[in-house]
């Protein structure tokens, strides 16, 4: 059972994205990342201090109820919010959910990590590395070539994860228009 009291700090959420991983997923983009990967597509999500404080026990509740594949973390960076990681991802395995992060530290720098451990075991599927736009790809859900997809468990293969749309856009009811994946420039050319 996940605490009541913990919070988040979170960028943005979505509640039925094709592009952030293999089927429906719900992602939350956790805010605050102080890795400062030069040409980071996602600049908006680096302040800590930004976003909005969201209870991790509403977070679960919606994510639950989506009637989604999974869930995907990104940012910002997840890792820089471990214990939120940790339940988000929990309370996903909990509903029989898979499970998707992106981070810009490489899995065994997350291994050294406060909850790396015990993130990574309930992970599906884990890309990491930080973005190097030298080596911009914008596919198969690396943004940059150096970028790996590690696959955790045998519910994915790589075929469907790197099958994932490199991006979708998102119209809220009220206009918001919002462009998401991993190559979302693609759709302002």
């Amino acid at each position: 059972m996940e605490p009541l009291s913990i919070t988040a700090r979170v960028h943005a959420v979505d509640p039925r994205s094709r592009a952030n991983g293999p089927g429906v997923r719900f992602v939350v983009w956790l805010q605050g990342c102080t890795l400062g990967c030069p040409g980071c597509f996602n600049p908006a999500t680096h302040e800590a201090v930004d976003g909005d404080e969201r209870s991790l026990y509403e977070l679960l509740r919606a994510i639950r109820s989506a009637n989604v594949d999974g869930l995907t973390l990104s940012g910002g960076e997840p890792m820089q919010q471990p214990e939120a990681a940790y339940w988000l991802l929990d309370g996903a395995r909990d509903a029989n959910l898979s499970t998707l992060m992106f981070s810009g530290y490489t899995i065994d720098e997350i291994r050294q990590l406060p909850r790396g451990p015990e993130i990574l075991d309930r992970l599906d599927v884990l890309v990491d590395g930080r973005y190097v736009a030298a080596e911009r790809l914008g596919k198969g859900l690396r943004g940059s070539t150096n970028q790996v997809i590690h696959l955790l468990t045998d519910r994915y293969t790589r075929g469907e994860v790197e099958g994932t749309p490199v991006a979708e856009v998102v119209i809220s009811p009220s206009g918001v228009v919002s462009l998401t994946g991993v190559d979302p420039l693609k759709l302002k050319r």
